[in-house]
């Protein structure tokens, strides 16, 4: 994702000088990949407290140092897996806005949880959408698990209060559930949202064990926005990255975990189930750079 990066890194030292024109020319070249401004700027601090501090002269060793203030940044404090009821029904809220694949990676998600031997039932949340309650009940078909569902343009709370009930009764291991793609600036959708949680609860009895947003990686610097308003909506507790296959910046990635420390719980790198991938930071920063 940053190797154009790199190799734009790698002209700017073919002029054999270290001063502030290369740093400024980085700061650009970073804000090109999408980077947020001020995590550019910590980046570029970092960098220069290293040259300064080690006498740094050698641009293959300054290079390594930028590679690290970058991957530094994914190095996150809390676990990075998925969080599961210790006992009973597990229940994840995927969240997002339309068109980022959060459909596609509840799919994902319960195909691998069915092939590991669990039950799931997938709850078609995303009323407003009939497209996206076709296209769950084709993944339900597809993995072999049960579906609750309504009329397009039902009241998306009471499709999952519904579904919650379904799994307790039917001894389900976990429900999956779809809510509406929500367009983060629109105040009134992003309320109702807050109400599809506070029903969750109410079915569940407790908190659900996972809110995910769900992000598309092509998305730059919206995503940062993005996160903004749906953390202000919702207790999100992970964040899944799709596309990343598709993205030649990712800058924006750094900023998003950067400035709200939600955890990456999941990553889609392609369109197989077998792409949807735990996040796993050391393996990631190391892909960050590769060709």
């Amino acid at each position: 994702m940053f190797k154009k990066l790199m190799q734009q890194f790698d002209r700017l030292m073919g002029r054999g000088v270290i001063d502030e024109q290369l740093y400024d020319d980085l700061e650009e070249a970073l804000l090109m990949a999408d980077t947020h401004v001020d995590t550019a700027h910590k980046i570029l601090e970092e960098l220069r407290e290293a040259v300064r501090k080690e006498k740094i002269t050698d641009p293959s060793l300054m290079k390594e140092r930028l590679k690290k203030a970058i991957a530094d940044r994914f190095n996150q404090e809390d676990e990075t897996g998925l969080n599961a009821a210790e006992q009973g029904l597990t229940v994840y809220l995927f969240v997002g806005v339309n068109g980022v694949g959060k459909t596609t990676t509840i799919g994902k998600l319960g195909q691998l949880l069915t092939q590991r031997g669990f039950r799931v039932l997938l709850a078609a949340g995303d009323t407003f959408r009939a497209a996206a309650i076709e296209q769950l009940e084709v993944w339900a078909e597809r993995i072999g698990c049960d579906i609750v569902r309504s009329l397009p343009g039902s009241d998306s709370s009471s499709v999952i209060f519904d579904a919650i009930t379904a799994a307790k009764a039917r001894g389900v291991d976990f429900v999956l559930a779809d809510t509406a793609g929500r367009q983060h600036s629109k105040g009134n959708l992003m309320n109702e949202l807050s109400k599809v949680v506070r029903v969750t609860e109410k079915a569940l009895g407790r908190k659900p064990d996972e809110i995910l947003l769900v992000l598309d990686a092509n998305t730059g610097q919206n995503a940062i926005r993005q996160a903004e308003e749906f953390i202000k909506a919702a207790d999100i507790s992970g964040l899944v990255l799709t596309k990343l296959d598709g993205t030649a910046r990712g800058g924006a990635l750094i900023g998003v975990y950067d400035r709200f420390h939600v955890p990456i719980k999941l990553i889609g790198i392609g369109e197989k189930a077998g792409d949807l991938l735990d996040f796993k930071p050391e393996r990631f920063a190391e892909a960050m750079f590769s060709d």
